[in-house]
């Protein structure tokens, strides 16, 4: 709680089982809010540090001081048979999570660290652990950064791993290794290039296809083709970070057109405030973006928020969110870690 001292300039002590905060009228009328939300996370033991309380403070500035809905703090994944508790850290987290809960097909939107790939991966995990589906089903397209896997050492398995990685990376903070292990022996959990998605038809299925604004249109189009009876599909894509050729080429920038309105379908935004990693990696992202913005001749002219959409104007069905986000480094993730 030194934090939230720190933060708005106030003193608070811990008397047994109280919180006692004192100093200027004005100052504590602002920090009541987010200590009580702060009380209510610790009863729902889910884990906050200071990086997250000093975040949470911004993110209650951005509201006006006013605190999220009660229904937010609710929105936590417990993972069964693990002391993992996952919860969103932003406003915009808390949207793309209960958007997943509500729709079919979700598509997040945003720069790294915004904890897109790892809150979906917590997701299936969690449908996963509840017997909701009978499998999870991780996809990534298999070339990035310019690299043909043609000419790269090694057989196919060992092209296409350094890929997918961050997929196993998110896996394995939300799952014992050797669950994991064997899980992705008996198949119960999938992890392939896209390609491998071709000619099947996911049933019973929690898919995830991350880092999609690498898919092209064709391969969006077969992707999204796949879905089968009581499955849930999540895509994930930063549109400041296509490694394609031809950018316009991009299923990412296509989808949003094209499925704008189809209920069922959910798109999320997430931006810089969702970033969940070192407080610079926000900086980072906002001097590319106002670099992107002088070499294309001034405001506007660049990607800037991502879809051309402003934050919160969610395309599709009901179930549309709102939030902003980077894409996630290749070793992602979270609503925790990331």
């Amino acid at each position: 709680m030194q934090e939230l001292a720190r933060i708005f300039g106030i003193r608070v002590v811990m008397r047994g089982d109280h919180l006692i905060l004192s100093g200027e009228l004005e100052r504590l009328e602002e920090a009541v809010p987010l200590t009580q939300h702060l009380i209510e996370l610790s009863r729902l033991r889910a884990p906050f540090d200071a990086s997250d309380v000093a975040r949470m403070a911004e993110d209650f500035r951005r509201r006006g001081g006013e605190a999220p809905a009660a229904e937010e703090a609710q929105l936590r994944i417990a993972l069964p048979g693990t002391r993992k508790v996952i919860v969103p850290k932003s406003a915009g987290q808390a949207g793309y999570l209960a958007s997943i809960q509500e729709n079919d097909v979700v598509i997040g939107i945003g720069p790294a660290g915004t904890g897109k790939t790892y809150l979906a991966v917590a997701a299936a995990v969690n449908a996963l652990y509840r017997k909701r589906v009978k499998r999870i089903i991780l996809a990534r397209p298999a070339v990035e950064a310019g690299e043909n896997l043609g000419f790269l050492p090694g057989d196919l398995q060992e092209k296409v791993d350094p890929y997918l990685r961050p997929l196993y990376d998110a896996l394995e903070d939300m799952m014992p290794a050797e669950r994991v292990a064997r899980a992705l022996e008996e198949r119960t959990i999938e992890i392939a290039p896209l390609a491998y998605m071709r000619g099947r038809t996911l049933s019973d299925a929690f898919v995830i296809l991350d880092e999609a604004q690498n898919a092209t249109t064709a391969q969006m189009k077969m992707f999204l083709t796949r879905l089968g009876l009581n499955s849930r599909v999540v895509i994930t894509g930063d549109k400041t970070q296509i490694d394609l050729p031809k950018p316009a080429d991009s299923g990412l920038l296509q989808v949003e057109q094209i499925l704008q309105g189809i209920e069922g379908i959910a798109f999320v935004y997430l931006d810089g405030a969702d970033v969940i990693r070192h407080r610079l990696v926000k900086d980072i992202i906002r001097a590319y973006a106002e670099a992107d913005e002088d070499a294309a001749g001034g405001p506007g002219s660049g990607q800037g928020n991502e879809s051309g959409n402003p934050k919160g104007s969610g395309l599709g069905g009901a179930g549309s969110a709102a939030g902003g986000e980077a894409s996630p480094p290749l070793s992602d993730t979270n609503g925790e870690r990331v």
